[in-house]
């Protein structure tokens, strides 16, 4: 009785938790998003070798995010990470034109998953903010993926 008691109160008064899981190709971000979530700071990575884990809170709500590694051989064990997954942040390094096209075929994977059928989905264009040497700084339209 006490459980379901403390779990309803929770539902209207306490935290709520999310299950997250944040994929992408390597070197598109997910590490520095998750740091700048986490402590509010942009930190110094290194290529993620497994995943990284931390407790992001806003208001009421946890999230609990994986940043899943995304080199090209770590990509098949992400469906290891979908099952009981709330949402997906899925990342894109919006300057990587010659990878679009991967990152538009992986990003399908993952969404055709049973596991992430229910799962809420950010894709987040990252690092438009940067100038890229390809561009010569003029901006160019980021293609839908």
């Amino acid at each position: 009785m006490g459980q379901a008691f403390r779990k309803l109160f929770d539902t209207f008064f306490g935290n709520t938790e999310m299950r997250v899981v944040m994929l992408g190709l390597d070197a598109a971000g997910k590490t520095t998003i998750l740091y700048k979530l986490h402590i509010g700071e942009v930190l110094s990575t290194v290529p993620t070798i497994g995943f990284n884990v931390e407790k992001v809170q806003y208001k009421n709500v946890v999230f609990t995010v994986w940043d899943v590694g995304g080199q090209e051989k770590l990509r098949p064990l992400w469906r290891h990470y979908f099952n009981n997954t709330d949402g997906l942040i899925y990342v894109v390094d919006s300057l990587d034109r010659e990878r679009i096209g991967k990152a538009k075929a992986e990003f399908q994977t993952i969404i055709k998953d049973p596991f992430m059928l229910n799962s809420v989905i950010l894709v987040f264009a990252n690092k438009q903010d940067m100038v890229s040497s390809i561009n010569n700084g003029f901006g160019y339209a980021f293609p839908h993926i």
